[in-house]
């Protein structure tokens, strides 16, 4: 990393079997308070385990990372996608199962995007019906509310 840049001008990943430092502009943050539908213990780590080790074998940099809290605290497990100049997406109601494979393909799609914006009917079934926001990114404001083209 150049002494100009901090961590924080882009998310960081390693990358997949070179240990090598890369820039990526993908950051997939994973509610580590949520609790699972008994509220007796948290569910989060396990999911932020799951998706770190997807995208390290899949070859896909992409910043994955613990947050205390996304406040959607009825729709466990939850997780936020977002990047630099892009809509943020916030999906509730995630397991393992079918979460992690669906999050890794979402991530695909979302890197590659206009705005970020992955159409609704290329979103995995458990997205689609998990899908908390969709919030706009800063830098886009037009007149009409319309997404971008």
């Amino acid at each position: 990393m150049d002494q100009s840049e901090t961590p924080t001008d882009a998310a960081v990943a390693v990358g997949p079997g070179t240990g090598a430092i890369v820039r990526d502009d993908v950051v997939v943050s994973v509610c580590t308070t949520c609790r699972a539908g008994d509220a007796t213990s948290t569910v989060g780590p396990t999911l932020l385990g799951a998706l770190r080790e997807a995208f390290a074998a899949d070859g896909e940099p992409a910043r994955v990372r613990a947050v205390q809290c996304l406040s959607v605290c009825k729709r466990p497990v939850t997780v936020a996608v977002s990047g630099p100049d892009r809509y943020t997406f916030l999906f509730g109601d995630l397991d393992l199962e079918r979460g992690v494979p669906a999050l890794a393909s979402f991530v695909s799609a979302y890197r590659t995007a206009n705005y970020g914006l992955v159409p609704w009917r290329a979103r995995a079934e458990v997205l689609r019906k998990g899908t908390v926001a969709r919030i706009p990114p800063a830098i886009w404001s037009p007149e009409d509310g319309e997404p971008p083209k």
